[in-house]
C-alpha cells in the first residue's frame, strides 16, 4: 500500500476504515480532509458535487437526521495499484434511526436499513474521484412516504445545473480507468449486456436456479423468476435507451467466490410501461451499479443499485 496510511494492511481495509473513521466515529471534518481531495468530484443520480466541503456539509446532514448510523461493509471489490491508483467499488448496508427532520422529511422515528453502493478512486491516501448509489426509495418507503408524492415535493428545490445527475453536465476526473480484464468482470458484463439488449432467457440459463439477489427499494428476490421481474421491468420502462457498460472489475480472491462489479447507465426516454408506470416521453438517465458472486451452478447472488427517487423526479419535472 505504498503511498497509504500504514495503519491500512490492503485497499479494503483503507476504504471500509475510512467510512468508518468519517461517518461512525464523527470524522466530519479533519477526517474529510484528510481522505478527500479539495477538488473531489461525487456523482450520485441526485446530481453531482464538488470539493471536501460540499461532502462535509452532506455528511453533517445526514448524521443530523440519522444520528445513530451504522454502515456495514458487505464487500470491496476493487481494481488498480498503489502506484497508478486504485478503484473500489464497495457496497455497505446502513442501518439508522430517523431521530430528526431533514432532507428526508419530517422526523418519524422509524429505523430503517438501506444499502448504498459507491465506486471510489483513491492514490496516495485521497479519495478524488466517487460514483454514489444510496438505496433512497428503500427509504422513503420505510419511512412511511409515498415514493412519488416525496420525489414530486423535492423538484422545486432542485438546483438544473447540477441536479440530478446525467451525462451532460459529467466533468471528466482523475480517474480515467476502465477497470481490469478479469473473466468474471467480462463474463458479469456480458451478461447484462445481453438483459439489456432483452435476451432474458439468458438468466435461466447463466442464474444458479436457486439465486439470492438484491435490488432498489430493499427488494430481495429468490430464482430466476424474480431477476427476470425486475430487469424486464426496468428495461420495459425504456425500451428506446441506451445501455453502456462504464466499468467492470472482476476479482478471485481466496476464501471468497468468483466476484464481479460493473458500473452502468440507461440513458433515454421513458417510452414503455414497466416498473416505472405508463410512459411519459421524458429523458432520464438512470446510474447503476450491480455487483455478482458465481458459484458451481452460474451467477449464484447478485446486489443491483440505482436510486428510484432521482429516476421519478426526472419523470415528474417533465410531466410538470
Amino acid at each position: 500500500m505504498r503511498g497509504f496510511d500504514n495503519r491500512f494492511t490492503d485497499f479494503p481495509d483503507y476504504v471500509l476504515g475510512v467510512t468508518k473513521d468519517i461517518w461512525e466515529d464523527r470524522g466530519l471534518g479533519a477526517r474529510i480532509k484528510d481522505y478527500y481531495h479539495p477538488e473531489v468530484i461525487v456523482r450520485t443520480p441526485g446530481g453531482i458535487g464538488f470539493g471536501d466541503l460540499a461532502i462535509t456539509a452532506a455528511t453533517m446532514a445526514t448524521c443530523h437526521e440519522f444520528p445513530d448510523r451504522q454502515l456495514l461493509g458487505e464487500d470491496v471489490i476493487w481494481s488498480g495499484t498503489p502506484e497508478v491508483g486504485m478503484l473500489s467499488s464497495h457496497r455497505i448496508l446502513s442501518t439508522a434511526t430517523h431521530v430528526n427532520d431533514g432532507p428526508f422529511g419530517p422526523a418519524t422515528g422509524r429505523k430503517i436499513a438501506a444499502r448504498v453502493m459507491a465506486e471510489c478512486f483513491a492514490k496516495t491516501n485521497v479519495i478524488s474521484d466517487e460514483w454514489l448509489i444510496c438505496d433512497n426509495g428503500a427509504i422513503v418507503r420505510q419511512l412511511g412516504f409515498d415514493l412519488k408524492n416525496w420525489a414530486h415535493a423535492r423538484i422545486a428545490a432542485l438546483d438544473p445545473e447540477t441536479q440530478p445527475f446525467r451525462p451532460s453536465i459529467d466533468v471528466q476526473g482523475p480517474y480515467m480507468g476502465r477497470g481490469n480484464h478479469n473473466q468474471w468482470g467480462e463474463a458479469f458484463a456480458a451478461l447484462l449486456t445481453r438483459i439489456m439488449a432483452a435476451e432474458f432467457s439468458v438468466i435461466s440459463d447463466q442464474y444458479d436456479r436457486a439465486v439470492q439477489a438484491e435490488y432498489p427499494g430493499g427488494q430481495t428476490v429468490h430464482g430466476t423468476g424474480g431477476v427476470s421481474a425486475f430487469w424486464l421491468g426496468l428495461r420495459s420502462s425504456f425500451p428506446s435507451a441506451t445501455f453502456e457498460v462504464h466499468h467492470q472489475i472482476g476479482m478471485e480472491e481466496t476464501n471468497m467466490p468468483p466476484r464481479a462489479a460493473i458500473r452502468w447507465s440507461l440513458t433515454g426516454k421513458h417510452d414503455g410501461w414497466g416498473a416505472f408506470g405508463a410512459p411519459s416521453g421524458a429523458e432520464v438517465h438512470v446510474m447503476g451499479i450491480s455487483h455478482a458472486e458465481f458459484g458451481p451452478r452460474g451467477l449464484r447472488r447478485e446486489w443491483t443499485l440505482y436510486d428510484e427517487t432521482a429516476i421519478w423526479m426526472q419523470i415528474l419535472t417533465h410531466q410538470g
